[in-house]
């Protein structure tokens, strides 16, 4: 079929990830290729000290994206999109959306918030598990132990995923990846660990509160089940043009993480993915369950339901991208014409001259606060001596080398005192953008050959489309796995790059200056403007 007559007959499968700078829909045809693609740019608020997007800007985001979307089909097929053989929604993992009836209590808690530290501690000690800051459970404990006043009436409790795909199929169901970002699922069950469960329960039982907590999570489902369908009140809210029709299949909504998985063909044992953009995360399959919890380590699950340890990072490529800000500001004021692309690919080249080890100089990207590094707040800085080599060169390599030095950190707790191991690592997001470059520097940060595919920078939208196909077209009944691998990936293993003994070594010293350097940024935060 031709990308029209899939739309015209209603072949096409649509996926849309919410990330935390752009909403993002994708249409793909019965190849796994995208067709046409929408998007819409938004932003977090720091209200009342807490990053939030209203539901206001949530839905008025999705249906321009929507909208967007359909514009380009028209534009490039002369078509409407009457129907679709299914539909993914993907998200932002973590944070706080609790309800009652359809009302939220209090605005969005995203996964960017680190005002949880008590409640995580508590519950980390609790479990003998690793409790990050931003999972859902954290966040409600927090509300628990802060008196805050709603708590007594939330009746369901879910991520902005989760949110959307109820409000559009009325469906209270959430997939298991996003799921093990809320409270530990048992990789053996694929859902909530009934210990854990039980041991909360206790916990907050003189509280008095209505309700336990299986009372008001969603249920989680496992990749491939159905969801439920689009109802006509869902297909008016995601097509305010009132040409969607109701009766669309959805699959499970998961997390940016599995579907950032599912888009790298990082589902399976042993391998591996980083996703690197605004914040940015590893996600590597395990074989077996580590030694111990790690605070830095994560532990969640493909949207299959195996074992997952994640390095999250709160900060990535923000820095960067207000560095460059400054650099097109100095090409207008010299009166030359600015193309944004080319000025990333050239900044981002001139890195590669730098030296291994940056000379000397150092950039923490600290935008937000950084748990893995025990930083409660952020605070962008660059730091050289005068001894140091400070040219472009460096200056752009430290800066590429601070994006992912957080990673590093992490990671080399996985690799070299759990001894895991790993046959492939896919690199995507915007990190990646420049061919090549953010490659060879992660290669570099986990002395790993790293791939990228021509399909990275597609992203999670299209990850959970392969999810929706996956959940109507899957006729062998072949695990997730095997359908990544066998049929919509079919062999395409990427381009990679192995790292260089030289660039190992300089981005090692790099990182050991780095880690005395935190007491810069630890002063930096503590002695910050009100």
């Amino acid at each position: 079929m031709t990308a029209k007559q899939t739309i015209e007959s209603g072949k096409a499968i649509l996926g849309i990830e919410f990330g935390s700078t752009r909403i993002k829909a994708v249409l793909i045809d019965e190849d796994y290729k995208p067709i046409a693609q929408g998007s819409h740019t938004w932003e977090n608020q720091l209200v009342d000290g807490l990053w939030t997007y209203s539901t206001e800007a949530i839905w008025y985001g999705l249906q321009d994206c929507y909208a967007q979307l359909r514009k380009n089909v028209l534009e490039q097929y002369e078509v409407e999109i009457e129907t679709l053989a299914a539909i993914g929604i993907s998200a932002m993992m973590h944070g706080y959306m609790p309800f009652k009836g359809n009302d939220i209590l209090v605005p969005f808690r995203t996964w960017r918030n680190t005002n949880t530290g008590k409640a995580a501690a508590e519950l980390s000690k609790l479990f003998n598990y690793n409790i990050p800051l931003r999972w859902s459970i954290s966040h409600l404990y927090e509300a628990i132990l802060d008196n805050e006043e709603h708590v007594k009436d939330i009746e369901f409790l879910t991520t902005l995923a989760g949110y959307i795909h109820w409000q559009i199929t009325g469906q209270k169901v959430l997939g298991v990846g996003d799921a093990s970002g809320m409270i530990p699922v048992d990789p053996k069950t694929k859902t909530y660990d009934t210990t854990m469960v039980e041991k909360f329960d206790k916990l907050i039982k003189p509280r008095g509160f209505g309700w336990k907590l299986l009372d008001i999570l969603p249920k989680s489902l496992n990749a491939g089940e159905n969801a439920g369908f689009l109802t006509p009140e869902g297909a008016n809210r995601l097509d305010v043009s009132g040409h969607l029709k109701p009766g669309i299949p959805v699959c499970p909504p998961e997390g940016d993480a599995g579907t950032g998985m599912v888009a790298t063909n990082a589902v399976k044992q042993r391998t591996g993915n980083v996703s690197a953009g605004t914040s940015s995360f590893s996600m590597i399959v395990l074989e077996k369950e580590l030694s111990k919890p790690y605070e830095m380590i994560d532990m969640v699950t493909t949207p299959d339901g195996s074992l997952v340890a994640m390095v999250h990072c709160n900060n990535c490529t923000s820095d960067i991208n207000a560095w460059v800000k400054i650099f097109k500001e100095f090409q207008e004021l010299m009166g030359m014409s600015v193309d944004m692309n080319q000025l990333y690919v050239n900044l981002f080249n001139t890195a590669l001259k730098g030296d291994a080890d940056c000379g000397g100089v150092l950039s923490y990207n600290y935008v937000s606060g950084e748990p893995v590094t025990g930083l409660s707040d952020g605070r962008p800085l660059f730091v050289r001596s005068a001894n140091d080599k400070f040219n472009l060169a460096n200056f752009m390599r430290a800066h590429l080398y601070g994006a992912i030095g957080v990673l590093k950190i992490g990671n080399d707790v996985l690799f070299n005192e759990e001894n895991v191991k790993v046959d492939r690592i896919m690199g995507h997001g915007g990190y990646f953008t420049t061919p090549k470059v953010g490659q060879q520097m992660l290669a570099a940060a986990l002395n790993s050959p790293i791939s990228v595919m021509e399909t990275a920078g597609e992203g999670g939208a299209w990850g959970i489309a392969l999810l929706a196909a996956y959940m109507v077209n899957n006729d062998k009944k072949l695990s997730l796995a095997d359908y990544l691998d066998q049929v919509v990936f079919a062999g395409n293993a990427g381009v990679e790059i192995k790292p260089t003994p030289e660039d190992v070594a300089g981005f090692n010293a790099y990182i050991e200056n780095y880690k005395k350097g935190l007491v810069i940024e630890q002063a930096a935060v503590d002695n910050k403007k009100n």
